[in-house]
């Protein structure tokens, strides 16, 4: 019986030597050295027809900067065979925002194939004709796509199977249930007068895990309400905690 195949990122690029940069070492670097996952990185430049190998051309309508063209991405998506069964995915600024949820569902699957744009964008007709999904990392603009495209990749491969040493290091964390992390804490028992929070050294477990969501709630009302705004209602007044604007970080 053979073992099914492991999850693969295929990034184009035009700079395929930052890969798998920093994916090649700690709980990563592990995993691809021991064939949990794989990685591809393609050079766009591969698939240029001129003598120049050029990737680019001015923006239609005017303007600064450099477009890639569609003919020549089009040409380095397609000699991928991308089956139709793994995303395709556009690393851009103007895309959907990346959460937590959608890198479960990346991570679940086969894996993308990743394009990472450059200069001022990509022609339209290839985001359209190739079905590119476009996904943003952060309302701020990079010199590239390539780092967006190591970020989403290290939080896709962190949830491969066998990759953490505890599968609960991959449930209770910011974002898994909709709400940032609680304080951590460890040794030493005091640091410059302050001390870890008595309930953690209770032994109760109950207590822990319910101070704990108490905490997570109060910071996710501070810091983000936007996530905050997402809790069902039922949820947030079950845990003694009203959903209002005033929301304070508890002590």
């Amino acid at each position: 019986m053979t073992n099914p195949s492991p999850w693969r990122a295929t990034v184009l690029t035009l700079f395929p030597e930052m890969f798998p940069g920093p994916l090649g070492v700690s709980l990563a670097g592990r995993a691809l050295a021991s064939g949990l996952w794989e990685i591809e990185a393609r050079d766009i430049r591969a698939s240029a027809t001129d003598r120049h190998r050029s990737v680019d051309d001015t923006p239609a309508g005017g303007g600064p900067g450099m477009v890639l063209r569609a003919d020549v991405l089009a040409a380095a998506i397609d000699a991928e065979e991308i089956g139709p069964g793994r995303p395709r995915l556009l690393m851009s600024p103007r895309g959907r925002p990346l959460t937590q949820a959608r890198v479960t569902e990346l991570a679940k699957g086969p894996g993308p194939l990743i394009v990472c744009g450059r200069f001022e964008g990509v022609d339209q007709r290839v985001i359209d004709g190739r079905s590119l999904e476009e996904v943003s990392i952060g309302d701020y603009v990079l010199s590239g796509g390539e780092i967006a495209a190591l970020a989403l990749i290290d939080a896709c491969v962190r949830l491969l199977p066998g990759v953490m040493g505890k599968e609960a290091s991959g449930t209770e964390e910011s974002f898994s249930d909709g709400l940032l992390e609680y304080p951590q804490y460890t040794r030493p028992q005091l640091f410059e007068g302050a001390a870890i929070p008595e309930i953690l050294t209770s032994g109760d477990h109950a207590k822990v895990a319910a101070w704990r969501r108490a905490q997570s709630e109060a910071l996710t009302a501070a810091r983000r309400p936007d996530l905050w705004a997402k809790v069902p209602p039922k949820l947030a007044n079950r845990a003694g905690r009203q959903k209002t604007p005033k929301d304070k970080t508890d002590g």
